[in-house]
This record gives structure tokens, sequence and C-alpha cells, in this order.
């Protein structure tokens, strides 16, 4: 099967995932399109939304959906490093072994990851870069694909703590969830407080996602293009005259994630190569989190998504 048809049969099974997911899910389209995107390149995302707004169900049936062993993290204020990766112990044979932690699986589920203190939340980064734990100096590989979902309550809420900025980074998207809507709501009480099981049927499994991820790796992409992403990712920057409302801008891997987002976001509504609206459209989810503002747009009351509209319209 060359990379055409190979996507081609993309956006069949993603239309067929969306049907299954939807089952379920009730709403929230743009987080659902936001997380198979970050799937379909490879990517780790981070959920932001208050409780109560089904991120860890749609995590769930996202797992069942694309056939994948799936792990959940409920991260809490005394949640060890090693309550992550694994650790050894010693057996009755006096011989260290190392028992894996519920990091190994395809798609692991960091729920309310910011309730935990940093020490416990870098556990989980060289698990995101290298898809790899290293423990008792040995390191042990991890499933593929492996993804990174992770929830997070709003940072005003008690109990919580601000991700480091080197961990927010490996995170591809920041997705945020509003409230439903009226019409959604009513459908959400109505299908839960049913006595009603909705089986979610696998759609794909490990070896097709990575054949996926593979063809859309090797679609052509315009130096244009290219360009474009580079100089939204730079215009993001302090250095910039105009940007009297940021403290720090968004890196070389906002770039790289820019267009791979690009690419997957093409590919996903049937075409061969991306364009700029395609940059456009993954925009804000990328750089959402690689943005601070300074005491100037809090002051003014600036959010991070006008910041970027800005920065697009140029």
């Amino acid at each position: 099967m060359n990379d055409k048809e190979q996507l081609d049969l993309l956006v069949s099974k993603y239309n067929t995932l969306r049907n299954e997911i939807g089952k379920v899910i009730v709403g929230q389209h743009e987080a659902v399109d936001s997380m198979l995107l970050s799937v379909f390149t490879g990517g780790h995302c981070l959920l932001l939304g208050v409780p109560g707004l089904a991120k860890t169900l749609m995590v769930n049936t996202l797992a069942r959906a694309l056939g994948l062993t799936f792990s959940r993290i409920q991260f809490t204020p005394d949640l060890m490093p090693s309550d992550i990766t694994g650790s050894e112990i010693l057996d009755d044979s006096r011989q260290f072994r190392f028992v894996k932690g519920p990091v190994f699986a395809g798609i692991v589920l960091a729920d309310e990851i910011n309730r935990t203190p940093p020490k416990t939340q870098a556990a989980l980064l060289e698990a995101m870069q290298e898809h790899a734990v290293t423990v008792g100096g040995t390191s042990y590989p991890l499933p593929s694909p492996f993804f990174v979902l992770a929830t997070q309550n709003p940072i005003e809420q008690e109990g919580t703590y601000p991700l480091p900025e080197a961990q927010l980074d490996r995170f591809m998207f920041n997705v945020r969830l509003d409230y439903p809507s009226f019409q959604e709501e009513v459908d959400i009480v109505k299908q839960t407080t049913a006595n009603t099981n909705t089986e979610v049927q696998k759609v794909l499994d490990a070896e097709e996602i990575i054949a996926f991820q593979q063809a859309i790796r090797r679609m052509p992409v315009p130096d244009n293009v290219v360009e474009y992403a580079v100089h939204l990712v730079a215009s993001s920057r302090p250095s910039v005259q105009e940007n009297k409302y940021i403290s720090w801008g968004a890196g070389p891997r906002a770039s790289q994630y820019l267009i791979m987002g690009a690419k997957a976001h093409a590919a996903l509504h049937g075409k061969y190569s991306p364009d700029t609206e395609d940059v456009i459209a993954v925009a804000h989810n990328v750089l959402r989190h690689r943005i601070v503002r300074n005491y100037y747009a809090e002051a003014e009351g600036i959010s991070t998504d006008q910041i970027i509209d800005n920065l697009i319209k140029g």
C-alpha cells in the first residue's frame, strides 16, 4: 500500500473512530479531534478543564477504540516516582527483580497531573521523551506506540502544583475543555442515568497506528508552510518588539509540533500535503502552554489565546 492509499484509509478509520467515541462521549468534538491528532503524530496531550467534564472517560474510551493497553495513574500529593515507573524488589532467590509500574502501557492516563509535587511529575519526563524508563542503571523500553494523556485541573483550584516548563514542553497539545451546551448536558444526563452499557468497538491496533504515523511523517511539506510555522513561533518570543504581553515565548519544539500537527490535520481532512490553514488549525493547542504572560497581560486581562490570535493575524 502506497502512502496515498494509506492516507485515504486513515480518513475512513478516523471517521469510524469518531463515531465509536461518540457513542460514549457527548460533544467535546474539538478535544476528541485533538487527541486523535496527537495519537497519529506520536505526541502527548494535556487536557485542561474543571472536574466533571468526562476527561478520564474520554481517554479510557479512546484507548478501547484504539485497541491499546491502558493504564490510569491517579496523581496525589503523596505519590512517589517509583509508583509511576516501577521499582526493584528483592525476590525469594535474593536477586533484585524489576517490577514494572503503570507507565508501561500503550496509553497512560496521568489523571490530575498537577496535584502531585514536581519531583513526582518529573518521573514522566524520560518516559515522554525517550519512551524508556531507567531504574537502577538499566533502561527499560516502553510499549510502542506510547502516549501520555494527562488531565489537569485549573491552577487556581486548591491543592494544585504548577507543572515545570520542561515538562509542559513535552506535551504536543494543551487542549481546553469547555462546559457542554444545554442540549449536550441534557443528552449526558439521559445517557448516564439510564441502565445502558455502551460497547466501544476496536477500530485500530498498534501496528496500524504506527503505519499511519509513518505515512504522516513522510508527507511532503512546502517550504512556505515550514517558514510560516517557524515565523509564527519566532514571533511569540519577547525579543520581538511588539510582544509587550509575553515573558517567555515558544522554543523550537513548538515549530516541530506545528508542522507535525499540520501534517496530521491535513491527512485527517483528506489532503496529501499541509498548508498554512492546517498550521493555524493546531496553533492554539501547540502554543497555549509555551507562552508565558507577563504582568502587563494579567493586569489588562489579556489571555494566552488572545495573544496567539494576535500572532496569527500578524
